[in-house]
């Protein structure tokens, strides 16, 4: 129990974010091998398996470089929420840092990273199935505003952070909601902040993130997006559900319905992108003073961050380990 605790205040944690497109993978791997480090998936699309092109999961070159965890560890039908992520993230970091090595979590979805941070502690209310077919039967006829409008007036907290568009999101918080009788944000506590913590972020103009953006979706269509979302349609998976309302899944699926055109399709997608982008933005904003941002733009970024990570560290991590398991991997 001593040696837990110890391991938990005393072993430093180094977190990479920013928002998508601005190269946290690769800094993630370069900075991990450089430490002995093992990397902890803190993005909500890459949990899920079949979506590989579409949410930019690493290379093979990049999975064999070092180790990953929280990857392709549920199907697309399958509830993966904050408190899940929080479960399992927090057991990584346990079994990383009982190795003696430095656990590295990647990742823009800021909620994630936020939450695992300051401590959240999430309710973890059971999935309510009757519920969540009769508000997505909801949004189906009447699109997804009403149901956002019905968030805000009972948790305007919970709903000013959420896209009204994610109605796969603001069905999970009308059911915390329901179940509860209480605002799903107000259940949200604080148990003990982490400590020993760096957070290195990377930032970009908006015009050139913008061209990496779409440079990036042009590559996703080369290496055979399209025939992914085909692939996941075969499955008897919906576009534009869940996280298939991830950019490029929704407007690709519209294309094989024969709704849009591919180029209609391909504009759309890089329209959410820079969309998504955006409420990254949010999410890590350039003034938080608890981020040491680097611009990618700058030549020596991976030096820049290694000297970042030299200072916060007490010393060498060099035990050999191996990655913890998760369900189905």
């Amino acid at each position: 129990m001593i040696r837990d605790k110890l391991l938990e205040t005393a072993t430093p944690v180094l977190f990479i974010v920013g928002p998508t497109a601005v190269g946290k993978t690769g800094l993630a791997v370069a900075l991990a091998r450089r430490l002995n480090g093992e990397i902890i998936n803190a993005d909500s699309r890459q949990v899920y398996r079949y979506m590989d092109i579409g949410t930019a999961k690493p290379t093979p070159d990049e999975l064999a470089q070092a180790p990953h965890h929280l990857l392709d560890i549920v199907d697309p039908g399958i509830n993966f929420d904050l408190a899940s992520f929080l479960s399992m993230a927090r057991d990584c970091i346990r079994d990383i840092r009982s190795r003696g090595r430095l656990p590295v979590v990647a990742g823009g979805s800021g909620q994630y990273v936020w939450a695992l941070i300051e401590g959240w502690q999430v309710p973890k209310v059971p999935p309510d199935p009757a519920f969540r077919r009769e508000k997505q039967q909801e949004a189906d006829l009447h699109g997804p505003m009403p149901l956002y409008r019905q968030l805000q007036a009972i948790d305007p907290s919970r709903a000013a952070q959420l896209d009204p568009r994610n109605v796969r999101r603001v069905i999970r918080a009308l059911e915390v909601c329901r179940s509860s009788q209480r605002a799903a944000s107000g259940l949200r506590g604080r148990a003990q902040p982490m400590e020993n913590v760096l957070v290195i972020g990377l930032t970009l103009n908006r015009e050139e993130l913008y061209r990496r953006i779409d440079g990036r979706v042009d590559r996703m269509l080369a290496a055979g997006l399209l025939e992914e979302v085909r692939s996941l349609t075969d499955r008897g998976y919906s576009m534009g559900r869940g996280p298939l309302a991830s950019p490029g899944y929704r407007e690709l699926g519209q294309h094989l319905a024969e709704e849009i055109t591919l180029d209609e399709a391909v504009r759309r997608t890089k329209f959410q992108t820079h969309r998504l982008a955006r409420r990254q933005h949010t999410w890590f904003k350039p003034d938080d003073a608890r981020i040491r941002w680097l611009d990618v733009s700058d030549l020596g970024l991976e030096a820049s961050a290694a000297h970042l990570a030299a200072e916060f560290l007490p010393g060498p991590y060099d035990t050999i380990g191996t990655p913890c398991q998760e369900p189905g991997r």
